[in-house]
């Protein structure tokens, strides 16, 4: 019976490659030499650091346009908020990983009010479907395209 996963994950490799090359472009920017900035990644959130707010400001940017260079979806950032202390502003990024219960119960509900040939089922962190027949699998995919959900999804493991 074919089947596929929808997941939410992010290429930890890519993601390393990416603030790799932003702290790159920190160093060789003229406005930002003297700001003591630098993006690192701990665990499941990314820090961002820098003298004043408005140099932070200036960063996100760059880091986000790498991210989506290295095919990094966005939606898997949430941006919290700025602190400011003696010299030294941060923000933390926190990097949104899993399908949550909500968007996988979400994700059902679309399958099955669009009464499909297919099943679905959570399972953890991801959402299996299954059907009789890869063009029902391939619709299914299509109408969750469609739809904008909150989270980055990819389909993985398509199998006949």
């Amino acid at each position: 019976m074919p089947s596929f996963d929808i997941e939410s994950k992010i290429d930890n490799h890519e993601l390393s490659n990416a603030i790799d090359q932003t702290n790159r472009v920190i160093t060789n920017r003229y406005d930002l030499k003297d700001a003591n900035a630098n993006v690192a990644l701990q665990e499941n959130e990314i820090k961002v650091f820098a003298n004043e707010s408005f140099q932070l400001d200036q960063i996100i940017p760059i880091l986000k346009e790498n991210l989506s260079k290295r095919k990094i979806d966005l939606k898997s950032l949430k941006i919290g908020e700025t602190h400011e202390a003696n010299n030294s502003a941060s923000v933390n990024i926190e990097l949104v990983q899993g399908i949550s219960s909500e968007i996988g119960k979400e994700i059902n509900a679309l399958i099955k009010s669009k009464k499909m040939k297919v099943q679905s089922s959570i399972q953890g962190d991801s959402v299996r479907v299954s059907g009789k027949k890869r063009d029902d699998l391939q619709a299914a995919i299509a109408l969750i395209k469609e739809q904008n959900f909150s989270i980055p999804l990819q389909f993985q493991n398509f199998r006949d």
